[in-house]
């Protein structure tokens, strides 16, 4: 038993089919009903009146076994029949007409029986099984007709068409973006219509032969007639839109009246009267849910596309079912129309049954030979109708190229210009779809258009990201200038381009950024972040940002995916690359204004395009990560204009031979490399302006006396090295200010350390002291930073009082018991800048606490010296920076 739900389920079901049953196949479906009601019909005249009536047709013959010939009997006799109940004493005869015809000897179980043997000898088969043989026929084709929507493997794809091609069809944005569409048609056509009419209207003669003012000519009396305007050009808006809902076309006779109204041939723009109809405004902007919704729906829709467009099984199955209906017409008319002649009202039959009858032959008649030829000529009559539409559907199969699809009048009729072909079975779908009606098929072209999607995620982003969120996660960064730091949103914001304030902008993980010309609404944008970002600039935005733009930090996969524009910047000042950038760079002709290069990456060798920044760039920096840099040739067109060269973890076994030939150079970072001995401090003492050495994280196990050679040198880094002692040479750099020997193994700091009297900061923490020498505090008057931590001292030497000017000192993580009561002598310290356990704090005497716990202010009679720096042309070196406090 079925239930009322499941069959009003069914029907649901069936009705949704339709959208994909072109007018030949609905046609077909109601033939096929036709056929299966003419063979139910035959059928149930065969099972309730289907019979044959048989009479002898050859004369008697004489019985078997008797010799004698029949008695002849007076005719008198042989009209009155016997009967025994009659009584001839009472009732006269009756005279009766004589019969005519012949006499037979057969009685009524015989004629019964010989009906039914001729029946089914004399019978031919086909009047007996033809309305069986058509309702199979029938049944066939009836499940042939459906049967692509009942396969398994093209079923699920059917379904998901017909769902996606509703929502489509449903959906808000659908209305949204259409009425957008004809918005900017409308727009489009008043703004083209204003151009012709102030074309017209420039070009109209007057009477002054020297001057064309039209106020001239419209002030003149002789002013000859205007030549008409010239009609506007025909716009998409003007035309009917099959894809326009009821808002579409609302807004389009809006526009249309505005038109109307605005081509006067007058000169003057005169405003509309009040009672003139406005033009319609952009629609509305969608709710979040709706919006949610759609973004969904544009993504089912796309992989729906990569799904479908995989194989082309519906088409086929398609085509062999329309193939079979064919190939069934064929069979069916092939046999039906000889065995027509068959069906008829007499037939002779010969059952071989005249022993038992003493007849051999009879003529017979079948009561439903005139009906069933009826039946059988309307059966053949709704075949033939069939098999032509099955052929009909064959020609429209084979003309037409089904497996490609174009949405050519979409793009004639709208503005939505970017919408793809597609091919295969959702090709096919769509040309199924356009049989029934067209415009479902022209919704859904909404939802594969790109420029669809991009302005559906620019109105949610519009609606997440507005521009009162977005100054909310505005922050400072440690220069005290404003950021943004957006990570993983599909593009940018429109509200973004609403920060005029914004100085920094760091984009991460933003697929499609995109720069749109209103980046010249952020005035004061001077640099930019781009982590994994393929951003893309408008020629109006390049124009913006290449005078604009200062700083350039960009993050890539492969140098292949830096941008093309990353080179034109030409008021650029620094530029940061990082990534796999073993495949060199792009043209830096255009970075004339460069003086900052960062490059981080996988480098084998130092690029030689840095040659066309030879005067420019002062300082480059070359981070690689742990792959070993072995071809530096190109550090030497950069020639002398060069102060600063950093080359961290390359890997690094010697100095570069390169660096020597860099004779303006003021600062050298080679940190985090495999450097084994400084036999190149010698060469090193050409380089006259070097201020600035870091040699941190290598495998230096001594510094040779050439060090005292380099006697510009302010800065010294040491730290994280395997140093047991230190020469005496290295205390003859007078001009050293600050010296880094964390992380080495010395166990003693010579007393040599006093000739340093520049030496503002110096780093001794993780080594192995056991004590300070004296002549640190007695020489070293300009200490400002002391860190002696993780060490073993267990005192400090006297003389702490003489640095006034100590501010930072770390002692932490040694083996002092007490300390120093003239720690209160120092006059910058502070409770902040000591670094020790509380508890070792707690053994100085209850005053000197309160003198070290006391708010900071300048020493009386003690001047404050301004902090030490190092001046470099343009570019002060990061050490100076980091020993200001």
């Amino acid at each position: 038993m079925f239930t009322l739900t499941e069959l009003a389920s069914l029907s649901e079901r069936q009705s949704s089919y339709k959208i994909l049953k072109p007018w030949w196949d609905v046609f077909m479906e109601y033939l096929v009903l036709l056929m299966l009601m003419v063979s139910v019909l035959a059928g149930t005249l065969l099972l309730s009146r289907d019979q044959v009536v048989c009479l002898p047709s050859d004369p008697p013959s004489q019985a078997p076994g008797n010799g004698s010939q029949p008695s002849q009997e007076p005719p008198r006799a042989r009209q009155e029949p016997s009967n025994s109940n009659s009584h001839p004493q009472t009732s006269p005869a009756v005279p009766h007409p004589t019969p005519r015809g012949r006499r037979t000897h057969l009685d009524y179980q015989q004629y019964v029986y010989i009906s039914q043997v001729c029946y089914h000898h004399a019978l031919p088969w086909y009047s007996r099984f033809f309305p069986y043989v058509a309702l199979l026929h029938s049944l066939a084709l009836l499940a042939s007709g459906s049967f692509w929507f009942k396969y398994p493997k093209t079923s699920a794809r059917i379904e998901h068409f017909i769902a996606v091609l509703g929502k489509c069809f449903e959906s808000p944005w659908t209305s949204r973006a259409l009425s957008h569409t004809a918005w900017q048609d409308s727009t489009q056509t008043r703004a083209e219509g204003t151009r012709l009419r102030l074309n017209s209207l420039a070009g109209r003669p007057s009477l002054d032969s020297g001057t064309d003012s039209p106020l001239l000519g419209r002030e003149g009396s002789a002013q000859p007639a205007a030549a008409p305007v010239p009609p506007p050009s025909p716009s998409p808006s003007l035309h009917p839109q099959p894809l326009s809902s009821s808002s579409l076309s609302l807004s389009s006779t809006a526009s249309l009246c505005s038109f109307s109204s605005s081509c006067s041939p007058r000169l003057s723009l005169a405003p509309p009267p009040a009672d003139a109809t406005p033009s319609a405004g952009p629609p509305p902007s969608l709710e979040r849910s709706d919006g949610e919704t759609a973004r969904a729906l544009f993504e089912r829709v796309r992989r729906f596309r990569a799904h479908s467009e995989e194989g082309d099984l519906v088409y086929k199955v398609y085509v062999a079912q329309t193939v079979f209906k064919v190939v069934k017409f064929v069979l069916i008319v092939s046999y039906t129309s000889p065995l027509l002649g068959s069906i008829s009202f007499t037939h002779e039959c010969r059952p071989q049954i005249h022993a038992l009858t003493g007849y051999s032959a009879f003529r017979c008649t079948h009561d439903l030979a005139s009906v069933l030829r009826k039946l059988l000529l309307s059966y053949l009559a709704l075949v033939w109708l069939y098999g032509l539409l099955g052929l009909y559907t064959l020609c429209w199969i084979f003309r037409r190229s089904l497996r490609e699809y174009s949405f050519q009048r979409v793009r004639e009729e709208s503005s939505i210009r970017d919408v793809p072909d597609v091919r295969n079975d959702f090709a096919f779908l769509l040309h199924l779809a356009d049989q029934y009606d067209p415009l479902p098929g022209q919704r859904l072209a909404v939802f594969l258009s790109p420029g669809s999607e991009t302005r559906l995620l620019e109105e949610s982003l519009e609606q997440q990201w507005g521009a009162e969120r977005l100054r909310g996660l505005v922050t400072r960064d440690h220069r005290g200038r404003t950021q943004l730091h957006l990570c993983g949103l599909p593009r940018l914001p429109p509200a973004l381009f609403s920060l005029g304030q914004l100085e920094v902008l760091k984009l991460e993980l933003i697929p499609e950024a995109r720069l749109t010309a209103q980046v010249s609404r952020m005035t004061a944008l001077r640099e930019l972040h781009l982590y994994h970002c393929p951003a893309r600039l408008d020629p109006e935005s390049l124009r913006v940002l290449r005078d604009r733009l200062e700083s350039l930090h960009l993050r890539v996969a492969e140098a292949a995916e830096i941008p093309g524009w990353a080179y034109a910047l030409r008021g650029l000042r620094e530029l940061h690359l990082a990534g796999g950038l073993a495949g060199g760079l792009g043209c830096l002709r255009e970075l004339r204004q460069l003086r900052m290069l960062s490059l981080r990456g996988g480098l084998r060798r130092v690029p030689g395009e840095l040659g066309e920044l030879a005067g420019s760039l002062a300082r480059l920096e070359v981070h690689n990560e742990g792959t070993r840099l072995l071809a530096l040739g190109g550090l030497r067109r950069l020639g002398s204009g060069l102060a600063e060269l950093a080359l961290r973890r390359c890997e690094l076994e010697h100095v570069p031979a390169a660096v020597l030939s860099l004779t303006g150079l003021h600062s050298l970072d080679l940190s985090g490399n495999a450097l084994r001995g400084l036999d190149e401090l010698l060469g090193l003492a050409q380089l006259r302006r070097l201020t600035a050495l870091r040699l941190a994280r290598n495998r230096i196990p001594a510094l040779p006396p050439a060090v005292g050679l380099l006697r510009g040198l302010e800065l010294l880094d040491l730290s994280h090295n395997r140093l047991q002692a230190l020469p005496p040479a290295l205390f003859t750099l007078r001009r050293l200010r600050c010296l880094q020997l964390a992380g080495n193994l010395l166990g003693a700091l010579p007393a040599e350390v006093g000739g340093l009297p520049l030496l503002s900061e110096l780093d001794l923490g993780g080594n192995r002291l056991e004590s300070l020498p004296p002549e640190l505090f007695s020489g070293c008057l300009r200490l400002r930073r002391l860190c002696a931590a993780r060490n073993a001292l267990a005192a400090l030497p006297p003389g702490l009082r003489h640095l006034a000017r100590l501010a930072h000192l770390d002692l932490r993580g040694n083996s002092l018991d007490a300390l120093p009561a003239e720690l209160g002598r120092c006059a910058s310290l502070r409770r902040a800048g000591l670094l020790v356990e509380d508890w070792l704090f707690d053994t100085l005497p209850p005053g000197v606490r309160d003198a070290l716990q006391r708010p900071e202010s300048a020493p009386s009679g003690t001047p404050e010296a301004p902090p030490a720096t190092v001046l470099v042309p343009e570019l002060s070196p990061s050490w100076a920076l980091e020993s200001q406090i």
